[in-house]
């Protein structure tokens, strides 16, 4: 690692500074400058390196990191750290202007890093800890943060880096995963919720999301369709609209939300999951994600309001109304059991003593279901449909059992446990899978 006039040179980083969780970056910048030094006590020095290597490694195993655990830690903070240059490489590919040359200033600061020879430290300070470091297997081949395929995108990216010819080979090796990936929180995970906490509105990921697919979804082969349709206009760039799924409980409505994300995260698509308590931080969320070059739904599961709920006005406020035109990037797509979303009473269509305009109620009250441009109905399904659901379902799972005695259960099952849904027939199977221990 170089030195210029006894400063070391993650000081002159311009757009990689400030990067969580870089104390033991920076705890090791400098050990590599000061382990010859007479000023500090060695004991000291040493103290730091194994408090490094501990950062280094519980960071690890937390994300299910292995190999050249220095090189992946370099590359986690790469690869995380939202900038000029690392936000307009997202989705989009490399950024054109000046900006390069300050990325490629940074780069060549990080290579260095990532060259840097540990022998003559560890000879200085006595000790071998750094091999634990550069040749790790974790304790198991899952993180809890990543899924698998972005952890082990992330550790071959940090190959990469590792042998990287020059700076401009390193740019384009960070810069592809910038495009592929994206970068921080909002490239690295698929789904978010939100959290109002002292420091204001939080978007947080989900760190374990349902991998289930619209294939996974027996039947309602138009709505899977019309949702297919709507959202493949979005994440291309066309024009697409709100989307509400309404209908019978356990019809696969949430479901066919969560598959979605799935089948389009490869193109950039994220979903926010908020609850109607939260409405009113929904400006804060939108002005967090607006100007990302992902697509975003938020996502709003079993929605419905009682007669004194008001939220849903922050929510009308949100997708049609406002002076600010809502972002292009953002969709909201929500669940509901209820067609119209909002309670209605008789005394709503009824008395007129209650209020001098009850036409003008009810009218908001329906507004909010006219400000979905696309409603997709799931309804359930009669009895064969249900019969079908569940041959289907058995065929996938290798339940293996005469068609008569299979259906014969399922008719029993289905009385006792919510009626005819293709959620009653996933938990009839799911029944039979435990008796059997498969």
């Amino acid at each position: 690692m170089e030195k210029k006039d006894g400063i070391m040179r993650i000081n002159e980083r311009i757009l990689y500074r400030h990067m969580e969780h870089e104390k033991a970056l920076e705890g090791m910048a400098f050990l590599m400058e000061e382990y010859e030094s007479d000023h500090y006590n060695k004991e000291d020095l040493k103290g730091l390196l194994y408090e490094c290597v501990n950062m280094i490694l519980e960071l690890s195993e937390s994300h299910g990191f292995a190999g050249n655990l220095w090189h992946n830690y370099l590359t986690f903070l790469l690869a995380n750290h939202e900038n000029a240059y690392s936000t307009a490489c997202e989705i989009a590919g490399e950024a054109d202007g000046s900006i390069n040359k300050a990325a490629l200033h940074d780069f060549a600061i990080f290579k260095e890093l990532f060259d840097y020879d540990f022998k003559e430290l560890e000879k200085g300070l006595d000790v071998d800890c750094i091999s634990i470091l550069t040749d790790y297997e974790n304790i198991s081949d899952r993180g809890k943060v990543y899924n698998k395929r972005v952890r082990d995108r992330i550790c071959r990216l940090g190959q990469a880096l590792g042998s990287a010819e020059d700076i401009e080979e390193f740019k384009a090796a960070v810069t592809e995963f910038y495009k592929e990936f994206g970068v921080g929180k909002l490239g690295l995970h698929k789904a978010f919720r939100v959290e109002h906490t002292e420091e204001g509105t939080q978007i947080v990921p989900i760190t374990k999301t349902a991998h289930v697919y619209l294939d996974d979804l027996v039947g309602y082969e138009i709505a899977k369709q019309k949702l297919i349709d709507n959202t493949e206009a979005f994440v291309s760039g066309r024009r697409a609209n709100n989307c509400l799924l309404f209908g019978d409980a356990g019809t696969g409505k949430s479901t066919s939300v969560k598959a979605i994300l799935n089948q389009y995260y490869d193109r950039g698509l994220r979903m926010i999951e908020m609850y109607k308590h939260q409405f009113r931080d929904l400006n804060d969320v939108i002005a967090q994600v607006k100007n990302r070059n992902y697509k975003f739904i938020i996502y709003m599961d079993d929605l419905s309001f009682e007669e004194f709920e008001i939220e849903y006005k922050y929510l009308k406020a949100v997708i049609e109304g406002g002076l600010e035109k809502k972002p292009d990037n953002i969709l909201i797509y929500a669940t509901s059991n209820r067609r119209h979303l909002i309670r209605e009473t008789f005394r709503d269509k009824s008395d007129r003593d209650e209020e001098l305009h009850t036409n003008d109620t009810v009218q908001e009250k329906l507004s909010l279901f006219a400000r979905f441009g696309v409603s997709i109905y799931f309804g359930a399904p009669d009895k064969k449909e249900f019969q079908r659901i569940v041959m289907k379902l058995a065929q996938r799972e290798g339940i293996e059992m005469e068609e008569g005695e299979l259906l014969l259960q399922a008719n029993k099952w289905e009385l006792s446990h919510g009626g005819l849904s293709g959620r009653t027939a996933q938990q009839f199977i799911d029944y039979l899978l435990g008796k059997t221990g498969t």
